[in-house]
Parts: C-alpha cells; structure tokens; sequence
C-alpha cells in the first residue's frame, strides 16, 4: 500500500508544473500556449529570460530530486525509487491537472537521477560535451548524453533491473521529444 501511495504522489508531485505556476506569479502571464506552448525551462526562458529559465528547470528538477529523496526516506528499493521517478516524469509530460499538456521531462530527469547517483552529473556533462561540437544542438546533444546513463548506471551499481529502467526513462524522454528530434533530423 506504501509503494502505491509513492508512485501515486510521485505523478501528481510530477504534476506541479514549475513555470506554469512562475509565469503566473511573476508575470501574470500563461505559458501553455505561448511561444512553444511548453511549460519548461526552454520554453520560459525564450519568453521570460535567463531568470524565468533557471527558476523553472531547478523547481522542474526539485520534482525528480524530492521523488528519489522521499523514496529514500521510505526506504524503499533502488528499482521502486526508480520507478517513482518514472511516474514524476510521466506526471510532469503528460499532467491529469493540465489535461496532459506538460514539460518534455528533462530537469525532473536530471534531478532525479543526480539525487539517485551524483557521478552521473559528469556522464551527462561529458556526453553532452562530446557530442555537441558534432550535432551543434542542445536538444540531440543533450538527449545524446542521456543515451549512455543506462549503461553508467550498470556500471556504478552492477544491476540489470536498475539499467532497464533508466532505458524506460530515456525511452519516455525521447518519445517526449519524438515531434522536435523528427524536426531537427528532416531538416
């Protein structure tokens, strides 16, 4: 009943969504339809500027860390925090209190997963240094770096079930960012 309660909270604290509620307070503006009509750090940042940009990723990645921190406190197991992330991220792309109009997921991945595993800050920093120079996008460099976390997370915690979840956590993301990635690869 615990682990329920956790994945249920973990998508509803998904839910909250950071710019949404910045936007808001600081602008008394609406982001779900402006510019991108995304609610994510990109998205406030191109409308709000710098300040809009870095409020919004770290509420965005406060999600993914308090996910992963409260699991811990539970004491539940690697694969249940995981999963609990899974759902925050879930909660966050495709909101109930947002009719499904969320984020693409990427700042509640990247906190979720530096709470889960701090090393995993300089995998995503040197895939996203290693590719960059080659794709000159932030967007493919980026997922790019998230490609390789799987196989670094077997290599940290020597676990298959751990590896195959955060491959649906990267699966879940990129299908997130299916519509920009096919826009970017056709032109």
């Amino acid at each position: 009943m615990n682990l329920i309660l956790y994945l249920l909270g973990s998508y509803f604290i998904g839910n909250i969504l950071t710019a949404h509620f910045l936007i808001k307070i600081l602008h008394k503006g609406e982001i779900l339809g402006e510019g991108s009509g995304n609610p994510g750090a990109r998205n406030a940042g191109r409308l709000y500027g710098k300040k809009a940009f870095v409020l919004t990723f770290l509420g965005d990645a406060l999600k993914g860390a308090l996910v992963i921190f409260i699991g811990k406190m539970l004491e539940f197991s690697e694969l249940e925090q995981l999963i609990g992330l899974a759902f925050a991220l879930v909660g966050h792309i495709k909101p109930v209190l947002f009719r499904f109009k969320g984020g693409k997921g990427v700042s509640t991945y990247i906190g979720g997963a530096l709470v889960f595993e701090p090393l995993l800050a300089i995998v995503i920093i040197l895939g996203f240094l290693i590719t960059y120079p080659f794709t000159k996008s932030f967007t493919i460099s980026g997922l790019g770096s998230f490609l390789i976390l799987p196989v670094a997370i077997y290599f940290l915690h020597d676990s298959i079930s751990t590896m195959s979840v955060y491959i649906i956590l990267t699966i879940i993301l990129l299908l997130a960012h299916s519509k920009s990635l096919m826009e970017k690869w056709k032109a």
